[in-house]
């Protein structure tokens, strides 16, 4: 790998992963900075607790949007190995944002987003397995955690190595940034889709 390129693809990832953008269209849209509701989070769980549904979907494509359109970015620039590499660096942008102290979101809409945009086979299955355990357990994060856990191993089968690693170490960092929610699932605290509080 050119270190020029890596570098390159790392800094498109990760700036373009950090732009906060929850956060920022809360604040445009009058609803004030979302970090002093509900979780604290920035992402579109936490902007939905505000009542705007339209600035919640906004959220979450624009969320989308991040990692596969910094791994387009890169892969268009310096090939394809580096959209992997930019899309990585775009989940870390954005669940570590210099502009917040490093307090981002949990990442779940920019990793499907960089599945879905560079290895949509992988991303469409994945987003089958969020749906599907959605609907039987009604655990938004454990959905997530299942759709992280088989990415990776329906990307070795179907898909190429960097793309695997890509999921694997996306899957990785879904697991640490849900070290909460997987204390709650474990105690039986965890809320339900669709319940309050």
């Amino acid at each position: 790998m050119n270190p020029i390129d890596l570098i390159s693809s790392l800094a498109i990832g990760y700036f373009l992963g950090a732009i906060p953008f929850g956060l920022l269209l809360a604040k445009l849209a009058g609803l004030g900075d979302i970090r002093n509701i509900g979780s604290g989070n920035i992402g579109t769980t936490n902007v939905l607790r505000t009542g705007r549904k339209d600035i919640a979907a906004l959220t979450l494509l624009l969320d989308v949007l991040k990692a596969g359109g910094a791994g387009w970015l890169a892969a268009s620039l310096f090939g394809s190995p580096f959209g992997y590499v930019a899309a990585a660096a775009a989940l870390i942008g954005h669940c570590y944002p210099v502009w917040l102290k490093f307090k981002g979101g949990k990442g779940v809409a920019t990793f499907f987003g960089a599945l879905i945009i560079l290895v949509w086979p992988v991303g469409l299955a994945a987003a089958a397995i969020w749906i599907g355990m959605a609907f039987l357990k009604r655990y938004s994060s454990l959905a997530a955690l299942t759709a992280a856990a088989f990415a990776p191993i329906i990307s070795f089968f179907i898909a190429s190595l960097p793309a695997t690693l890509m999921a694997l170490f996306m899957g990785l960092v879904i697991y640490w940034r849900h070290r909460e929610n997987i204390g709650r699932l474990r105690r039986g605290e965890e809320s339900k889709i669709g319940q309050k509080g």
